[in-house]
């Protein structure tokens, strides 16, 4: 124990104490800490949904909310149907709507006096009969000819040199033919304009999984127009086309191809029923840190588990990339891409979400998991099919609730505790985690871990009392993983006893006061006193 542990804990007789001695319990008789796995209150006073879940209001498009399917004959169990129907079909080519890859607006340079549809250049490059990963290469670039000299298929093609004989025919006999006629059928499935949700516009998309399947079929066929160079006008907005999946070596590329045929593969076979929500949340009236009084709700804190798992019926948190998906179609391959590859419906966000500004974030839920991993970065590996069992709600989407929230990318590690950058890394938590208008009771709780750290510098222990300074000012509880870092879970956890005595507000002014005091007179890398030994002696 520290010098100034050990002062503080003698000016203190309460809370303090008693975590020790449950520490010490579960560190076990002979002490050792290294043998916890968990701290806090149990798993069981923590809400889940669907159990804390209230009653949704039924489906039904607003002004802000566009639903993509038919809701008086959504049954669950049945594939919903598109609304409008095919026949009565609306199209928009315009700078607040998806350019779709079917819109009669597409349009391709034919001879030197015309034009002709890239739609029906579509359907004729993938109606032929695929015999090999080149002839996939082909179909592409049939429609995509001025990225021939650019893009490169090498990923693609290891992958299918390595298919065993009957992998192959699978592969090229059944599972690519399906995915290009689930592309092809675009025009019957999305048969109205898909807005984009763009920045400052609270708005809401809800689809079908089986239209979010046709949008990835396209995205892997790289039919979609205007998203192959940053200089259209989306600009600001993630690659969404698959061109950088299919370029490179690496066997991380071969693993996520791997992982993503797993999806296209179950989806194909099996027409999925469920719907899918994206709401694009923009919050303008944010805390008074320094004011708030509210006090610390409840922590639970594990090393071992995931976010997916353990976290099952919680708030999930993405650690994202202000452009939703991070590097998911290239070479990214930690949290935020593991998450998209193994529930790839999330990666259909990508198409219309605008990149996240400071009080902004993205929740989607409904999305399902169909592959297992083992892993992480370069050792990540695919590990088979996963069997989503996840009960829905009453809009037949999957109790799956995901918030994707950017952290700021700190080359200096000692810039994440001014005031300003705290404050803006609070405002981006507490804006996932806040539901205006809805009931405490029926807030689950929030599941997270070390956001914005590894290549994103940012340091762990602070990032955890930020989280859990964010979710009590949301009125959630926390569940926070350390993924295999006892160290972080007893110090995570002894701080959390500490500030729990004080409010929001109180802990933010020491917060205030160790950059004053502590780091702007740091002259290296790293402080010499730490964030947590500074709480201990301050609160």
């Amino acid at each position: 124990m520290t010098k100034a542990w050990g002062i503080r804990l003698t000016q203190r007789s309460g809370s303090i104490f008693r975590c020790l001695r449950r520490y010490a319990a579960a560190a076990g008789a002979d002490g050792k800490a290294s043998d916890v796995i968990r701290l806090g209150v149990p798993l069981a006073d923590l809400r889940r949904a669907p159990a804390c879940s209230g009653s949704l209001p039924p489906l039904r498009p607003t002004d802000t909310h566009t639903v993509m399917i038919r809701t008086d004959l959504l049954d669950p169990g049945k594939v919903p149907e598109p609304f409008p129907s095919p026949e009565r079909r609306r199209d928009r080519w315009d700078n607040t709507h998806v350019k779709l890859p079917c819109s009669q607006h597409n349009l391709f340079p034919g001879d030197n006096t015309t034009v002709q549809s890239r739609w029906d250049l579509i359907s004729r490059a993938l109606s032929v009969r695929f015999q090999s990963s080149h002839d996939v290469q082909d179909a592409i670039l049939k429609y995509n000819t001025g990225q021939a000299k650019g893009w490169d298929f090498t990923a693609l093609h290891s992958y299918c040199k390595a298919l065993e004989e009957s992998e192959a025919e699978q592969m090229f006999g059944k599972l690519l033919p399906a995915m290009a006629q689930l592309a092809l059928r675009a025009p019957s499935l999305i048969t109205q304009p898909i807005p984009l949700l763009r920045a400052q516009c609270c708005s809401s998309i809800t689809l079908s999984q089986e239209q979010v399947s046709s949008l990835l079929a396209n995205a892997f066929f790289c039919t979609f127009p205007r998203r192959n160079s940053r200089k259209t006008e989306f600009n600001n907005y993630p690659d969404i086309n698959f061109s950088r999946l299919f370029e490179g070596s690496s066997p991380s590329k071969q693993e996520k191809l791997k992982t993503l045929l797993c999806y296209f593969r179950r989806i194909t076979q099996r027409r999925p029923t469920g719907l899918i929500t994206f709401q694009r949340q923009c919050l303008q009236l944010l805390p008074s840190w320094a004011c708030s009084e509210k006090p610390f709700s409840k922590l639970h804190i594990s090393c071992e588990g995931t976010i997916e798992e353990q976290g099952y019926g919680m708030l999930q948190v993405d650690f994202a990339n202000r452009f939703v998906g991070g590097g998911v179609t290239g070479s990214g391959l930690v949290q935020e891409e593991i998450r998209f590859l193994i529930n790839p419906e999330l990666i259909a966000a990508r198409l219309f979400t605008e990149a996240l500004e400071d009080n902004e974030c993205l929740i989607i839920t409904g999305t399902e998991q169909f592959s297992r991993y083992s892993g992480y970065s370069h050792t990540y590996r695919w590990d088979g099919n996963h069997d989503d069992q996840t009960p829905r709600d009453e809009w037949q989407r999957r109790v799956t609730e995901i918030v994707a929230i950017d952290a700021l990318h700190y080359r200096n590690f000692l810039l994440q505790f001014h005031p300003d950058n705290m404050t803006r890394e609070l405002n981006k938590a507490f804006c996932g985690f806040a539901r205006p208008g809805l009931q405490i009771s029926g807030l689950s709780a929030v599941a997270s871990g070390n956001w914005g750290c590894g290549a994103f510098g940012g340091d762990t222990r602070l990032k955890a009392v930020l989280q859990m300074m964010a979710a009590a000012e949301a009125d959630r509880d926390l569940m926070y993983f350390t993924f295999g870092d006892s160290e972080l879970l007893r110090d995570v956890h002894r701080t959390h006893t500490l500030i729990s005595d004080h409010s929001i507000g109180s802990v933010f002014r020491v917060l205030q006061r160790y950059y004053e005091c502590v780091i702007k007179e740091t002259s290296g890398a790293k402080p010499q006193e730490t964030l947590y030994s500074f709480l201990s002696e301050h609160l």
